[in-house]
């Protein structure tokens, strides 16, 4: 499993991170959080609205600031 935040360093990529590691956490996976602000890898996912969150390689948001509830959601959604 591998999960990453996409975004430029802005404070609301720094959000999603935060956020992203705190649902991790809550939910008891021990899988590291990647933050990528490479824009060359960024754009390699077709991200074009900052924040992204990528799970398992696939965009699984964009362009909003999720909470850590909606993280842990998303998470389980998808089967963690």
């Amino acid at each position: 499993m591998s999960i990453k935040v996409l975004g430029s360093g802005c404070k609301f990529c720094h959000e999603l991170y935060e956020n992203t590691k705190e649902a991790v956490k809550n939910i008891g996976l021990s899988v590291e959080v990647e933050y990528v602000t490479d824009l060359e890898q960024v754009m390699g996912y077709g991200v074009m609205s900052m924040p992204g969150l990528v799970v398992d390689e696939k965009v699984a948001s964009t362009g909003k600031v999720l909470k850590t509830a909606d993280v842990e959601k998303l998470l389980h959604k998808l089967g963690y």
